[in-house]
């Protein structure tokens, strides 16, 4: 796979998986609120931040791949 490819892959999967992490935290936030157990919503909200933190890698690793492919593509100037 070229570093193209996997900058087109990854990016917009990082966005999309940065974005279901953040209504994730909004929700676990919304079940203390309604006051469920709190081992209930602590784990809900642990998990929406591994989604939103997996959602930063899989970007970062699209801008690293973008940049490869900057530097790689790229004449000679």
């Amino acid at each position: 796979m070229t570093h193209k490819t996997k900058w087109l892959l990854f990016s917009p999967l990082g966005l999309l998986t940065i974005g279901a992490g953040a209504c994730l935290v909004q929700w676990a936030g919304q079940l203390k609120e309604k006051r469920v157990p709190t081992g209930q919503w602590v784990a809900a909200g642990t998990a929406a931040l591994v989604v939103f933190n997996a959602g930063v890698s899989l970007f970062g690793q699209g801008v690293v791949e973008r940049v490869l492919h900057e530097i790689r593509e790229k004449p000679a100037a």
